[in-house]
């Protein structure tokens, strides 16, 4: 059984996360006491299994019990991004169908605008509440630390950008297996990278992202103890690895980046002599960083490749990509298939789209157009990456999805940005597109026509970006504006993408298909 309530009764009073910054841990009767609390307020509320919660907080200690009540009361929990804009974040709470909407003090600004725009929701605030927001502690501290009567397995309901630009939620089925029954990620994580009750796990990143969530939730049915970080820092990394005994951590490459920019006498100081396991993920790593990772910290790199749609997990060691420098794996659930744009299998070693067959099944809620799109007729699934296999294997992803954005281990859609800088009556055409950023991989960059190119100049660009800041949460913003007199567009409107962004990645035979 894997579950913080076994825990509760076997290690009461070990620490099942600590926040890094403020020290305050939080143990493994407390979570269990308070996630039952917050499982008989949603029961009150009236929500029954198979309903859903909206999640919007930066990482904090009141995080995971509302996780884990969502979790014992049979509910869809949707972590969303803290650095949403309220019209960002309305959208997708309307569309999960939330029925209870928990924020934070913190992100208090962004909730009051947020509130009328979500009418009928139970809302709540962890930390001081203002109005219309009811306080979380206090609701919750008034009901009973006891189990609900009808526990049931509820799962996360998280969102991933598609082709169309807009977020689309990843729904699966619920299991109605037991809450205590770990699942496939306590398997995968046990088996490959050695979790167990003993684990002290580094987790450096948001909790609203995929990777960072289930694996501290995993590493909580296993009983171990989680390290929060409530923001990134390389040197401090480093310095809680040491000073907790850090066995097992999680990252993505802007943080290696980072890490290896700091000056040898700081990276030498701290002893990570119990870091056994280091896994990346969420975005290619650059071959020359990973090498000089492994020479840091030895081969305890670990990498897979993985989607919120969870339909295929694809896994490497480090002895295994040194000797296939820049693969991200073979299959370990789901057998790939690279395949053509007829959905037929591509020769070895040919480039082509990534499909998983007899993998975990997934739909896009409210979207079945698109999770039609992301099937072939095999039935085999896509994240729609392009990539190849070698003759042992082996997976080399070659191009991003619908050039997708990853910024520091975050996928950006560049649409939202489009959609809004077309309607800037300066503006005639625009393309976003990712572009090399030594430290987080791409950044966004705007190519604009201009409406009269006598405007173009300093303070266009100004004007522009600060459009964006006003609408768009920071991260989709493009941190540089470049003109054009035209963009290549097809008459029939198809924009060549590929062409602009080709420019900047220094290609030169740059082909319109």
């Amino acid at each position: 059984m894997h579950h913080p309530s076994v825990h509760a009764r076997t290690t009461p009073d070990k620490p099942a996360f600590i926040m890094a910054e403020s020290g305050e841990a939080v143990t493994y009767r407390q979570l269990d006491a308070r996630s039952n609390q917050a499982a008989h307020l949603f029961r009150r509320l009236g929500l029954k299994t198979g309903d859903g919660i909206a999640i919007m907080m930066e990482n904090n200690s009141r995080f995971f019990e509302i996780c884990w009540g969502a979790q014992r009361s049979g509910l869809y929990y949707t972590c969303l991004s803290s650095r949403l804009t309220a019209g960002e974040a309305a959208y997708i709470i309307k569309d999960c169908g939330a029925k209870a909407f928990i924020t934070s003090e913190a992100l208090g600004a962004t909730a009051r605008e947020l509130a009328p725009l979500i009418p009928h929701i139970a809302l709540y605030m962890v930390g001081e509440a203002s109005l219309p927001f009811q306080s979380w502690s206090k609701a919750t501290g008034a009901m009973p630390a006891t189990p609900i009567a009808d526990e049931a397995s509820g799962a996360d309901m998280l969102y991933s950008s598609g082709t169309t630009g807009r977020p689309k939620g990843v729904k699966v089925p619920l299991s109605g297996v037991p809450i205590t029954e770990g699942g496939s990620l306590v398997t995968l994580a046990s088996v490959l990278f050695g979790a167990n009750q003993d684990t002290v796990y580094l987790s450096p990143a948001p909790l609203y992202h995929a990777a960072p969530l289930r694996y501290t939730m995993a590493i909580q049915r296993l009983g171990g103890t989680c390290i929060i970080m409530e923001h990134f820092d390389a040197e401090r990394a480093l310095a809680l690895i040491a000073r907790h005994k850090v066995t097992l951590s999680q990252w993505v490459p802007t943080m290696f980046v980072r890490m290896l920019k700091l000056p040898e006498r700081v990276r030498t100081q701290y002893d990570l002599s119990s870091h056994k396991v280091a896994i990346h993920a969420a975005a290619p790593c650059p071959i020359e960083v990973k090498r000089q990772m492994i020479a840091w910290w030895g081969p305890i790199l670990h990498e897979y490749y993985a989607g919120t749609e969870g339909n295929g997990f694809v896994y490497t060691n480090a002895q295994d990509w040194l000797t296939h420098p820049g693969t991200v794996g073979r299959a370990v659930l789901g057998e790939i298939h690279i395949c053509d744009e007829n959905g037929r299998d591509v020769p070895l070693g040919e480039e082509g789209t990534i499909y998983f067959a007899n993998g975990p099944q997934f739909e896009y809620h409210n979207d079945p157009g698109k999770t039609k799109e992301s099937r072939n007729a095999n039935g085999w699934s896509t994240l729609g990456d392009v990539g190849r296999l070698d003759a042992d294997g082996f997976l080399y992803l070659t191009d991003r999805k619908a050039f997708m954005i990853i910024s520091g281990g975050v996928n950006i859609y560049p649409q939202d940005a489009e959609n809004l800088l077309i309607n800037h009556p300066k503006v005639a055409d625009v393309a976003v597109i990712g572009v090399p950023n030594e430290e987080f991989g791409e950044e966004v960059k705007a190519v604009v026509q201009p409406m009269h190119w006598e405007d173009v100049g300093q303070a266009l660009a100004d004007e522009l970006m600060a459009y964006c800041r006003e609408n768009l949460s920071a991260i989709k913003c493009p941190r540089s504006i470049d003109f054009e007199q035209e963009l290549p567009r097809h008459p029939t409107g198809k924009l060549y993408k590929r062409l602009i962004r080709d420019r900047y990645w220094g290609k030169r035979d740059s082909r319109i298909v």
